[in-house]
């Protein structure tokens, strides 16, 4: 009989999650096979945001520098009133000492995967990722799991593995095929993203890279990647959805946002509701939950993809550990660090910044405007605001929990 610490880990879903999960165990000499629905990596209006943890692990493994020539480096990220050109900015460098990388990176998240797809294919040949392969079902014994997926060609194929990760997204077959409640509600507005070549920075005073505004009209958000502006906005009052996706809409309320300038040339745009959601496990048996299988968020913060690879870095020394001899229990230590961070840090924290921005009421959001000031200002407020919310505070928390 074949043992289990002889088998590969079998992980569900190859996007940033999935994939560093993989390279990481890769690194270790851990066999492991990626099962992946797409035919290719999915260059969908994404995550763009890497915060500074994040990119010090990444970095252990020769990624972050590639990343970083194809994003842009935001030292500064502010929250605007629109109509008056008042900002409260908060300003990376004072976690200098901290990370080595006190600074956010904007760059799309497919950029990552293909890095990583290009070191597993270079230095990885016992990580197999099968991409147009998905998931159809598993099943669990004592010491193995075995998971049958599809191929190109429709034929059904199982493999034995040691544990089954799902990594497979909002959406997972994983989660759904373990009945798992996934607790937690729907926002009942949808965002629109649309990203444009306009110059934003050239029509609107102090602009930073990562702006969260208020204007007369509701909310948006600007974020600067190196070659175009992504922006968050919303449909008016009445308008349905199918009228506020389509492109005349869509450049209205860019010109709202840079009046009477040059026309707002609208390359992509894709509307997404707001999911704010925890599964009620993490682990059961052999299979566990990683990023946005486990946990949904609001998008304002950019902590989902960030929160979904810290998953993953905490699981692989768990898998890491189990592989040799450590005890199946380091699984519910998994469990047990990474689902109250979730919680209270990426799902309430980003939920607080949506509720912020969405607020209409004039007088509440000076108050928030003239708080985050307050914030600002002050070296110990700033520099707590800044650890809690590029997710370092939550880390160190996790890593506290036995």
């Amino acid at each position: 009989m074949t043992s289990s610490s002889s088998l590969p880990i079998i992980i569900a879903g190859a996007g940033p999650v999935g994939l560093v999960l993989a390279l990481r165990l890769g690194h270790w000499g851990i066999p492991c096979v990626v099962l992946e629905s797409d035919a290719d990596i999915n260059r969908d209006l994404r995550a763009s945001t890497f915060h500074p943890p994040t990119l010090d692990m990444l970095d252990e493994y020769g990624i972050t520098p590639g990343l970083i020539a194809q994003g842009l480096v935001a030292p500064t990220w502010q929250v605007r009133m629109h109509a008056t050109g008042e900002f409260a900015q908060f300003d990376l460098s004072v976690l200098q000492g901290e990370t080595a990388h006190p600074y956010r990176l904007q760059c799309e998240q497919w950029r990552l995967s293909e890095l990583l797809m290009a070191q597993i294919a270079r230095d990885l040949p016992h990580v197999q990722v099968l991409m147009g392969h998905p998931l159809v079902s598993f099943s669990q014994a004592e010491g193995h799991v075995d998971v049958t997926y599809r191929t190109p060609h429709g034929e059904q194929v199982v493999v034995r593995g040691a544990f089954l990760v799902g990594a497979d997204g909002g959406r997972s077959q994983v989660r759904k095929q373990l009945d798992l409640s996934f607790d937690g509600h729907t926002f009942p507005e949808t965002t629109i993203l649309a990203t444009t070549h306009f110059p934003f920075h050239d029509h609107l005073p102090d602009l930073a890279y990562i702006n969260y505004c208020w204007s007369e009209q509701g909310t948006f958000s600007l974020l600067r990647l190196k070659h175009l502006w992504r922006v968050s906005l919303y449909p008016d009052e009445g308008q349905s959805m199918e009228e506020a996706v389509g492109l005349p809409a869509v450049r209205e309320k860019l010109q709202r946002i840079a009046p009477g300038a040059q026309d707002h040339p609208v390359l992509e745009v894709r509307p997404y509701r707001i999911h704010q959601r925890v599964v009620q496990r993490y682990v059961v048996g052999r299979v566990v939950l990683v990023g946005d299988a486990a946990h949904l968020n609001s998008p304002s913060g950019g902590m989902g993809m960030n929160g979904g690879i810290h998953d993953a870095f905490n699981l692989s020394e768990k898998l890491r550990d189990i592989g040799q001899g450590g005890s199946i229990d380091a699984l519910q230590r998994y469990e047990r660090q990474r689902r109250p961070i979730a919680i209270a840090h990426v799902l309430e924290q980003s939920g607080r910044n949506r509720a912020r921005m969405q607020e209409r009421d004039m007088v509440k959001r000076r108050a928030a405007l003239v708080e985050l000031q307050r914030k600002a200002d002050d070296p110990v407020l700033h520099k707590a605001h800044l650890l809690n919310t590029s997710m370092i505070t939550g880390l160190r928390e996790a890593a506290a929990i036995d």
